[in-house]
């Protein structure tokens, strides 16, 4: 098997060379949760998990932080041989023009993303409303993404529908969480004349029926939240697309290929790590810019059965549209110290925040 399709490896000198690697799903936003305060009470369940730790998180981001988590995230995502990032994006309190300040905070760092803001009823009609609203703005401007939505259980059927006209008309796909939890596991069967082959299903957990599009598997989050294992195998042996992301936990696409070997393996004796690294692939079918990419890594060959079990392989150096974004000095068009420095200044100020809402 030769990884990275596109992308020739070397074995030799410092390391292998790959293409860029992609995050399939993540949540930028997440970057400044590391250390937020506990929830009221502890959550007993994926819902709870939901209602009092990222839907509360959400509510209290402003453009601000907002910023100060995309160029984190951005910056993160490319220390680990990142080049291009699937963000998933929800600010109820901050809609209008969050999805111009995450792709201007990526481009600053040097890292390519694809947008789009969760449409979704949790926060009423008029948040629903602002949710497609700003879908429509970003994409109609000339920003690079697809329409978001949540999940179909916080969507009604006129959102839903209100979601579906919208990326039908711009002629781009739908990126939504599916049956990511037992809460949505009537998701197949609302979305099953919705879906289009250019939709981007995270999770799939719970999916009881084939639906058009990429399935986005993510076992770290997967597995924090206790959903379950979605046995993405099943549906990439069936011939549908399969591709890695974090949902959240960083961008770190090594890291995260090693863990859905993992699940895989303790499912299924037999798998191996090119089934893993066949889902890392896929991402090229999404941003196929990458695979242009370059990152020199510190370790050879960048071979799946090597990299299932060694940890600690990193860039040396990443060159996105010919230019040198990352050295063995660090980031070329950022001041990493000041990245965190801002974050961690954000992240206090979301704390706060966080500590005051009811």
């Amino acid at each position: 098997m030769t990884p990275f399709p596109g992308a020739p490896v070397r074995a030799t000198g410092p390391g292998a060379v790959t293409g860029g690697l992609v995050c399939g799903h993540h949540h930028l936003y997440s970057a400044l949760a590391r250390g937020m305060p506990a929830p009221p009470r502890t959550p007993t369940s994926f819902l709870e998990v939901l209602e009092l730790v990222w839907w509360r998180l959400d509510r209290a981001l402003d453009l601000d932080t907002i910023r100060a988590s995309a160029r984190l995230g951005a910056l993160e995502a490319l220390e680990a041989g990142t080049t291009a990032i699937v963000d998933h994006h929800s600010s109820p309190s901050a809609i209008e023009g969050s999805l111009d300040v995450i792709a201007e905070a990526c481009a600053e760092v040097g890292v390519r993303v694809l947008c789009c803001y969760e449409v979704t009823d949790r926060n009423g009609r008029d948040g629903a409303k602002a949710g497609v609203a700003e879908n429509e703005r970003f994409l109609r401007a000339g920003g690079r993404g697809l329409v978001g939505a949540h999940a179909a259980f916080t969507l009604s059927d006129e959102t839903l529908d209100a979601v579906c006209g919208l990326a039908d008309d711009l002629a781009v796909g739908v990126h939504i969480h599916v049956a990511e939890g037992p809460d949505d596991l009537a998701a197949g069967e609302r979305l099953a004349h919705r879906a289009r082959s250019d939709w981007l299903l995270a999770h799939a957990v719970h999916l009881d029926r084939p639906l058009p599009g990429t399935i986005l598997h993510n076992p770290r989050s997967n597995q924090n939240n206790a959903v379950g294992y979605g046995r993405p195998a099943r549906w990439a042996t069936a011939g549908q697309r399969v591709v890695l992301g974090t949902d959240g936990i960083g961008a770190d696409m090594l890291e995260e290929a090693r863990a859905a070997y993992a699940a895989l393996r303790a499912d299924d004796l037999t798998a191996a790590p090119d089934d893993a690294w066949a889902w890392l692939e896929a991402g090229y079918d999404l941003v196929p810019e990458a695979a242009a990419d370059r990152v020199t890594w510190s370790y050879a060959p960048m071979d799946p059965w090597h990299l299932a079990y060694t940890p600690g392989v990193r860039p040396q150096e990443v060159v996105v549209d010919g230019a040198v974004v990352l050295d063995r000095e660090g980031p070329t068009r950022v001041d990493g110290a000041e990245v965190r420095g801002h974050a961690r200044e954000a992240a206090t100020r979301l704390r706060a925040r966080l500590a005051e809402m009811p």
